[in-house]
């Protein structure tokens, strides 16, 4: 009888052993290499805006570590809408201009601009031509503006950044999630923000140590049609 229950007892110790599997660390694995921005926004999953909505038509959000603040919004000319800063989208001078898709990101600790994205010369302003900003609408992307001074979201979480008001209420978007609006879309990955649209092949990635701008590629010549 003791054999017997010896026996069982060993039986049940090795099921419970075999049941159970370890998981060691492959030391040679090496993690693929983040998708290009263009590829990364057209294959991410897209979240539901609605939490991103606040009650209205702009949809913003912060990345987890708080460096990078976006907004899909709308422009009317250089001005957008934007419901953390002031800006003059609303102003009845405005309503003649057309209003068009945009998304808008500021960064709390950024790079300088290539001298060759300066787009503008802020001639007669006193102003600078500043990174920290990156702009994107259904047919180009640039990054930097004329400003003197910090960016709001620099002024927050930027070096002694207050790390209080409007910004610090925005809610984040998870690493790898990928939101749109008016085919438009944003995705926080690889350490920053790539926004895009993926139809155009416009846009643009930022993070605090790079950018990269993309441009739609230059249609190709149409062939001349052979003489009859």
């Amino acid at each position: 009888m003791r054999a017997a229950g010896a026996v069982f007892v060993a039986a049940w110790l090795l099921a419970a052993v075999t049941a159970c599997s370890v998981t060691t660390p492959d030391a040679g694995y090496v993690p693929p290499a983040p998708l290009p921005p263009m590829e990364q926004l057209a294959q991410a999953p897209l979240v539901d805006p609605e939490s991103f909505a606040g009650g209205t038509d702009v949809l913003s959000f912060s990345t987890e570590d708080r460096t990078i603040v976006c907004s899909l919004t709308s422009a009317r000319g250089e001005h957008v809408k934007l419901a953390y800063e002031q800006n003059n989208y609303d102003d009845s001078a405005n309503n003649k201009l057309a209003v068009v898709p945009v998304a808008h990101c500021e960064l709390a600790r950024y790079p300088k601009p290539a001298a060759a994205d300066a787009t503008n010369d802020c001639a007669g302003t006193g102003l600078g031509y500043l990174g920290g900003v990156a702009l994107l609408t259904p047919t180009a992307a640039t990054y930097g503006e004329c400003r003197s001074g910090v960016t709001q979201m620099e002024a927050t979480y930027g070096p002694g950044g207050s790390k209080a008001g409007p910004l610090t209420q925005l809610p984040v978007l998870a690493e790898g999630a990928n939101l749109e609006r008016n085919g438009l879309r944003c995705s926080a990955y690889n350490g920053g923000v790539a926004c895009g649209n993926v139809s155009a092949g416009v846009g643009f990635f930022i993070a605090a140590d790079r950018y990269e701008l993309i441009q739609a590629p230059a249609p190709s010549p149409s062939a001349t049609p052979s003489k009859p």
